[in-house]
């Protein structure tokens, strides 16, 4: 038991050497980076395509994708105008920090204003995993049930954005969305909470208004 939790805080330290590299990286560029977390067909990569839609025109973007396998995410994004990398994890369920270092230097992206890493589909593993991402962003669609914030806390409370997914389909699921936001509430005070559509588009703009202001403050 000793040699497995050894083993482990070694690989979060070199996690964690490897994120700081990044931040400061992206602190130097004035890149303002991502991190999205969810179970899997929560809608991240439609969340992205409609903000790509809204925030191209004006800002550079670009995507890291983490899946176990296929690139079909990155192959959605870059249809959508925007450099994207496909990371294949080849089974695991999280991304690290030193596989973002690795495929943005195989990637060489131009500089970018907004950098998206959209993490492994999974609300438990990738949330230990520090990125060198300015904010985590929790995802959860109203199809997945309203005890999810409670099930999975960790992910909830590190996460300083909340965003409700297929809003458009509430009428038709059992989908407490006030016992939702009262449960976030409470793992993560203060943090924000927007309820999206990305069929709708329905909370779009609140949330690339929130991405602006970010870039900004973190520019100022």
């Amino acid at each position: 038991m000793g040699d497995t939790v050894d083993v482990r805080q070694r690989i979060l330290a070199a996690n964690e050497a490897a994120a700081a590299e990044l931040r400061r990286s992206f602190q130097a560029q004035g890149t303002l980076v991502v991190n999205l977390i969810s179970s899997p067909g929560s809608g991240k990569t439609t969340l992205l395509e409609r903000t790509v839609e809204r925030l191209a025109p004006g800002l550079r973007l670009a995507a890291v994708e983490g899946d176990i396998a296929t690139e079909r995410d990155a192959e959605r994004l870059r249809r959508m105008g925007i450099p994207a990398r496909q990371i294949l994890t080849g089974g695991a369920c999280h991304l690290d920090a030193r596989q973002v270092q690795t495929a943005l230097a195989e990637a060489a992206f131009p500089p970018v204003d907004v950098l998206f890493i959209e993490n492994v589909g999974n609300l438990i593993c990738p949330t230990s995993y520090d990125l060198g991402e300015d904010f985590k962003v929790a995802l959860l669609s109203v199809t997945e049930g309203a005890d999810k914030p409670f099930k999975y806390p960790a992910i909830f409370a590190r996460a300083e954005v909340a965003v409700i997914t297929k809003a458009d389909l509430l009428p038709h699921v059992d989908f407490d969305l006030e016992a939702v936001r009262a449960q976030v509430a409470i793992l993560r005070p203060g943090g924000e909470f927007f309820v999206t559509s990305s069929r709708t588009g329905e909370g779009i703009e609140a949330w690339c208004a929130l991405l602006e202001r970010r870039l900004e403050a973190k520019r100022a």
